[in-house]
């Protein structure tokens, strides 16, 4: 299967030059699997304490308004997470996946939230129910991990026991720490013998907030195929689905 991950300038003004270069690359470099970072069709708005119920429903439509737009893209299935306002009126960040065939599927919702200086988001949104269940097109079962998420290696554990080929862990993290950052992705990998893929926002240099941590494509041993940079926002490679089921039978995987 052939993956994509990339980082990502969020800004509004950023978006159609951005969305035009990413087809083109999905389109020559035939993606069968594309992972977007955490909320990528707007401002990062957990970077202001200050809660906007009506500035988060702008959001809710930009986020639905830009999928719509990404109908030109090739045939594949897009993950990422959205924002979006539940029956209750709740505020949730949820996971999800695209595609032509099924249209847009929801996953969980973000449940381990931070609340510090650029990403007050317990502020602007709730916890999810803890439902972490795989999904995807039936030839790649996929877990998603949204961003903080994936400190939790229990997670990974549990997609790993629920035969999850790929980890899809879409991000919105700063540009320290990525080595920190690469360890967890590679021991979430590790965990739940599954390749790990990770998409991130991303700024210039002088644009706040500070986003510009790495996207990167790891295998079920750990080792890191690829990343992104600057001048290599976007990143296309072969993965081996079957190498992934073999892993969940070697160590640690198999271990109870």
């Amino acid at each position: 299967m052939r993956v994509t991950v990339c980082q990502w300038d969020s800004r509004p003004e950023a978006l159609a030059a951005q969305v035009q270069t990413l087809i083109s690359h999905c389109r020559l470099s035939g993606s069968e699997l594309l992972l977007l970072p955490e909320m990528p069709f707007d401002h990062w708005l957990a970077a202001s304490p200050e809660v906007e119920a009506e500035r988060w429903a702008l959001s809710v439509k930009l986020h639905l308004d830009w999928l719509r737009c990404l109908s030109m893209l090739p045939p594949l299935t897009l993950f990422a997470s959205r924002p979006v306002v539940d029956k209750q009126g709740a505020r949730l960040n949820r996971a999800f996946y695209w595609n032509a065939e099924e249209g847009l599927v929801d996953g969980h919702d973000k449940f381990h939230l931070p609340d510090e200086e650029g990403y007050w988001e317990s502020r602007w949104y709730s916890p999810g129910s803890g439902d972490f269940s795989c999904v995807g097109p039936a030839a790649c079962q996929v877990g998603s991990l949204i961003c903080s998420e994936l400190w939790f290696l229990e997670h990974a554990r549990h997609y790993g026991r629920q035969q999850a080929h790929v980890l899809c862990v879409p991000r919105a993290t700063p540009s320290l720490g990525n080595d920190t950052w690469l360890a967890a992705g590679r021991t979430a990998a590790i965990v739940a013998g599954a390749y790990c893929l990770s998409s991130n926002q991303y700024r210039p240099e002088g644009a706040t907030p500070d986003m510009a941590g790495v996207g990167w494509v790891i295998d079920p041993d750990g080792s890191v195929l690829a990343t992104t940079s600057a001048n290599t926002p976007f990143v296309t490679l072969d993965i081996d689905l079957a190498y992934a089921e073999a892993a969940k039978h070697s160590y640690p995987r198999y271990l109870v």
